[in-house]
């Protein structure tokens, strides 16, 4: 049960630090605001009430009845009313009163002065909406009814606007204070965040200055000599690789010099695919990791660079279902290099092929599938090793030295996206690309 409430709150509460944060802040003004404001409207402001009504309705009581008796000077008492009460009144003799009531249910005032009234006994109707600063009552007398004109304020009390005003201000100010104290904590972090995911994506990013908090500067000082760490271990890759090149370059052509000179025909095919294999093999991954080093991030139109890609092959044999136009950023020649492994790879074992091209949320996801002998699910993860061949239909047609998935699973995993197999719809393979954005 507890598992669930707390998957459920989970949800409810936003996913930005920056909001959380404001609602630990704002939350518990909030909640006291409504709490002192209950009490405030609960304990003072309507028992105020009660008591202002109380003593309208008994100073118009005692009006009415000094007026109804026998002795009294009329015009004495409703001017005395009048000018020391400020309550206007009107006495309309024989007459009754038949307008229907206009009360509110959901007004302090109405409810304040209809229980007093009937406390009394009085026979009344009252309308507290009609005018903006004034109660119209109308009260039934022996032979005929008052109408009284009572100000607002002698049933209200107006300290209510004051403490809203004092007690809202300064919540707003708090809350203010607290939006640009977040703002300014919360920079540094979408900073180092937006740093981490271009270099995660492989983009040639300038020296990260850390700023900020001293557990957020420490953060950014950690990620930029793990920054640096990894472009000089990407370095010293690349001038290896440079020498192994130059190493073995020399000793394959002398091999392919000592070939020349013999007569055997059947040694020297034997021996000369063994040495093509190995040229290849170096040739291909020294390719890619030049390619990869130097390469710059730019924005590109997928939707045309996966059809630039099929160009090269077979359009017969291959169908692409563009969907909408979309702009990436990343590294355009890996991928395109990418996307070409994959459906060349494809094409060796396979009569029909389909690329289709979805964008959600927050990635871009391109379907590759095809009619071919497909890879057995044991095997699925292995391929991605390097120089990793199967010893299926797929490997037995193909001349590959085992780098082509390796080398794209390298590039969409720079690009912070993954390559996964599934099983085609025409009884082959699926290959899933997805790429974030």
């Amino acid at each position: 049960m507890f598992y669930g409430l707390s998957k459920f709150l989970k949800q409810l509460l936003p996913k930005q630090l920056f909001y959380r944060s404001l609602l630990i802040v704002a939350l518990p003004i909030i909640i006291l605001q409504i709490t002192i404001s209950i009490v405030f409207f609960d304990s003072l402001w309507i028992k105020t009430n009660i008591g202002m009504t109380k003593a309208l309705v008994g100073e118009i009581k005692t009006f009415i009845d000094t007026y109804n008796r026998e002795d009294a000077d009329k015009n004495f008492i409703e001017n005395t009313f009048e000018e020391y009460l400020e309550i206007d009144v009107v006495y309309f003799q024989n007459k009754e009163f038949s307008d229907s009531m206009n009360e509110k249910w959901y007004s302090p005032i109405d409810r304040s002065l209809r229980r007093e009234l009937k406390s009394k006994n009085i026979n009344y109707w009252f309308d507290a909406s009609k005018f903006k600063n004034t109660v119209n009552l109308k009260i039934q007398s022996q032979n005929g009814y008052f109408e009284f004109f009572i100000p607002r304020e002698r049933l209200t009390s107006t300290s209510v606007r004051i403490f809203a005003l004092w007690i809202t201000l300064p919540a707003v100010l708090i809350v203010a204070i607290a939006i640009i104290f977040l703002k300014n904590q919360t920079r540094p972090i979408k900073k180092l965040a937006e740093a981490s995911k271009r270099f995660g994506r492989g983009e040639i990013i300038e020296e990260f200055v850390p700023s900020g908090a001293s557990e957020i500067r420490q953060a950014g000082y950690e990620f930029e000599k793990m920054r640096k760490r990894i472009l000089r271990h990407l370095n010293q890759r690349s001038e290896m690789l440079s020498g192994i090149s130059h190493d073995l370059r020399t000793p394959l052509t002398r091999m392919k010099l000592q070939l020349a000179l013999i007569k055997d025909k059947n040694l020297i095919n034997r021996f000369s695919s063994d040495i093509d294999e190995m040229e290849k093999m170096l040739n291909e991954y020294l390719q890619f990791s030049s390619e990869s080093n130097k390469e710059q991030t730019e924005e590109f139109e997928l939707n045309e660079l996966i059809h630039n890609t099929i160009a090269k092959f077979n359009n017969n044999l291959i169908k692409f279902n563009r969907g909408e136009k979309f702009f990436f950023q990343g590294r355009k020649l890996s991928i395109q290099r990418c996307l070409n492994n994959l459906i060349e790879n494809s094409t060796k074992f396979a009569n029909k092929i389909e690329i289709n091209f979805q964008k959600l949320k927050s990635n871009i996801i391109i379907y590759i599938e095809d009619d071919g002998p497909g890879i057995p699910i044991q095997e699925r993860e292995n391929v991605f090793k390097p120089f990793y061949k199967i010893d299926k239909s797929r490997s037995q047609k193909s001349s590959s030295v085992g780098l082509g998935l390796s080398i794209s699973s390298d590039i969409i995993r720079s690009h912070g996206g993954k390559i996964e197999f599934g099983d085609s719809k025409f009884g082959g393979l699926k290959i899933l690309i997805s790429l974030p954005f």
